[in-house]
């Protein structure tokens, strides 16, 4: 088993109720497919989705590496993701 991405839905004022604030989806790396979240905000995810699947890390704030990354809805950042790897089995 390799590499498991946790997205979660951290705040949500979406105009069509769709995400709920904590809802939790899991991406494994041997079935990557789009999870039940709006296209618009899986275009937004997917490259950092993608990119952690693959090893990559993200620089954070207090000048370090992340296994994590936060992504805000193209409709005015009604809704905030925040993708993290859960499960690093390579």
């Amino acid at each position: 088993m390799g590499r498991k991405i946790k997205l979660t839905i951290t705040e949500s004022k979406c105009r069509s109720g769709f995400h709920r604030k904590g809802q939790e989806f899991i991406i494994d790396e041997d079935k990557t497919i789009c999870p039940p979240i709006c296209m618009e905000l899986w275009h937004y995810a997917y490259p950092y989705v993608w990119a952690l699947l693959n090893g990559a890390t993200s620089d954070n704030a207090e000048g370090g590496k992340s296994k994590s990354n936060n992504v805000i809805c193209p409709d005015e950042g009604r809704v905030k993701l925040h993708i993290e790897v859960i499960e690093d089995k390579v």
